[in-house]
């Protein structure tokens, strides 16, 4: 969806450029979590952008922080869960406030410890069921980005 909020990136992109931005580039992680079940770790985000949308967790990298570090700490911050950090699945670019660009990293990540609870910018946060993603009001090309990664398949949709 090139111009829209919200843009997928293939893994193998080697650049994005975005019309009409004037701010900074801020490095961000996801985590893309499935249960045993096959249900998605979703947060209900508390906090603008997307507050009261439901979406991945994750957060901006802090100065220092790799990846994988700033994905251990977004999670215990926001769910609870302590994880372990795979692979890349894919970037997305998407407009913040004041102009910037968040340039997103998701991972796919896998559960170690700890207990599901909401936190820090999460108002809430579940396992969802891939049947219940359309009922939900769901982060804008979320959907779109996983089903490229084949995080989740085409026929739900």
């Amino acid at each position: 969806m090139v111009g829209g909020l919200y843009h997928a990136c293939r893994r193998d992109a080697r650049a994005l450029i975005l019309n009409g931005v004037s701010g900074s580039v801020i490095p961000c992680v996801g985590a893309v979590i499935k249960d045993d079940q096959g249900r998605l770790l979703l947060i209900k985000r508390g906090h603008e952008p997307g507050a009261g949308l439901w979406s991945i967790p994750g957060g901006r990298i802090e100065p220092g922080e790799t990846d994988a570090e700033a994905m251990v700490r977004e999670m215990r911050e926001e769910t609870g869960l302590a994880v372990q950090v795979g692979r890349l699945l894919g970037s997305v670019r998407r407009p913040a406030q004041d102009g910037n660009v968040l340039d997103i990293r998701d991972y796919a990540a896998t559960v170690t410890g700890g207990t599901l609870r909401a936190g820090d910018d999460a108002a809430e946060a579940r396992w969802v069921a891939v049947s219940e993603l359309p009922s939900l009001p769901i982060t804008e090309g979320l959907v779109e980005a996983l089903t490229s990664w084949d995080v989740l398949s085409q026929e739900w949709q």
